[in-house]
């Protein structure tokens, strides 16, 4: 693995596609996005880049289209290849956009990397991407659907993606980029930190689209997860958090 601080960034499916409509990508968001990307690897903001999106209106929708969710599984497999196969779509235009930008992005698909066992424990390869990295590449990976156990096949979120590749590769930083500024109270106020779940639970509500892996309670149970303090913050925060600066909510659960 290089040497360099590496850095896990997640890009919410609700940031690069517009959720309410099947397969709708927000087009601009992607490319303010890539943009900001671009010009931190270039001017040398951050050196090894990981790079995980979400499944927005891309994944989502088949899942809910085949009743398959985190905990559901399905034992179909063109429901399974229609799955990952939005969410390959997503991915394609991803990358181009890193690619027009002279980002050199390379694909980690999770549905040929990962599985659950019967307990749902999940095992995600890591080591082909700590080689990229060595590489010089920037790995992108994605929420997909996943082999598991008894179930056939499940979801497999971006922010599972996240946690599991930022704890494989010993990341030294992560960030959320969301919708929201960050994680907000009941007077829509960004909270600077958390450190439990229970802290917050009662502002966490459900996401108003389709999402089949839990919104921002399931983004703040991931984080908490890690062993590593991370961030989510807005779409206007992302060069910031690229540049080294904590903004929106950092949530520590050491």
């Amino acid at each position: 693995m290089a040497g360099s601080e590496t850095t896990v960034l997640k890009l919410g499916g609700s940031v690069v596609t517009d959720k309410d409509r099947p397969e709708a990508l927000d087009g601009p968001a992607l490319d303010a996005a890539a943009d900001a990307i671009a010009e931190a690897l270039a001017g040398g903001d951050v050196s090894d880049l990981v790079v995980v999106h979400g499944g927005g209106s891309f994944g989502h929708h088949h899942a809910s289209e085949h009743g398959v969710s985190k905990t559901e599984g399905s034992g179909d497999a063109t429901a399974a290849v229609e799955i990952h196969g939005a969410m390959k779509t997503l991915d394609d235009f991803v990358l181009a956009r890193l690619h027009d930008r002279d980002v050199p992005a390379v694909p980690v698909h999770p549905f040929s990397a990962a599985c659950r066992d019967e307990e749902a424990d999940l095992t995600l390869m890591t080591e082909q991407v700590e080689t990229m990295l060595g590489e010089g590449f920037v790995p992108v990976l994605h929420g997909d659907v996943v082999a598991h156990a008894g179930e056939g096949v499940t979801i497999l979120s971006g922010d599972e993606v996240v946690t599991a590749v930022a704890e494989g590769i010993d990341a030294d930083r992560v960030g959320f980029c969301s919708t929201v500024p960050g994680v907000l109270d009941a007077d829509d106020a960004v909270i600077s930190e958390i450190r439990s779940y229970d802290e917050v639970a009662d502002y966490l509500g459900e996401s108003d689209a389709i999402d089949v892996t839990g919104g921002m309670a399931g983004k703040v149970r991931a984080l908490l997860a890690l062993g590593a303090p991370a961030t989510i913050f807005g779409p206007d925060d992302l060069r910031a958090f690229l540049a080294g600066e904590d903004p929106g909510t950092r949530i520590d659960g050491q």
